[in-house]
């Protein structure tokens, strides 16, 4: 497992398994999103398996499955809702914590400069410069 804190408050990483949620919840995080469809999966890793680990654990699940090119304006007001509800810190993982990255930044576009919604996640070679455009025309709004 690598977590890989973009803030305080919010952490991606590639895909996990059930044995790393209690390390994930040592560490602080209260709720876990799932940015990865099962179809890319092997079944142990689907998401109710995943759910029912986590919360046997006391942790918040979420299931925010977000296709590979295919991202949607309902997966980044899901992951807003889903930070937003949060009583605490947030794990979202996806296959390498890209897209994972790329709906945080999303769901704070207006909020946080574009140039550090890119630059936060480019410390962990997440490249999100192709959404600057996205980004600035989401601040507008």
């Amino acid at each position: 497992m690598d977590i890989r804190a973009l803030t305080p408050d919010y952490a991606v990483s590639p895909q996990i398994d059930p044995s790393d949620l209690p390390a994930i919840k040592a560490a602080g995080y209260v709720t876990i999103i799932d940015n990865r469809p099962d179809g890319e999966i092997p079944p142990d890793l689907h998401t109710e398996p995943m759910r029912a680990a986590a919360e046997a654990l006391g942790l918040t699940f979420v299931a925010n499955p977000v296709i590979g090119g295919a991202l949607t304006m309902e997966n980044v007001t899901a992951q807003r809702a889903a930070l937003e509800a949060s009583s605490g810190p947030v794990f979202a993982y996806c296959a390498s914590g890209n897209r994972s990255s790329v709906v945080w930044a999303l769901a704070h576009a207006g909020e946080m400069p574009a140039d550090d919604l890119i630059g936060i996640p480019a410390r962990f070679g997440y490249n999100l410069e192709h959404l600057r455009p996205t980004l600035e025309s989401l601040a507008r709004r």
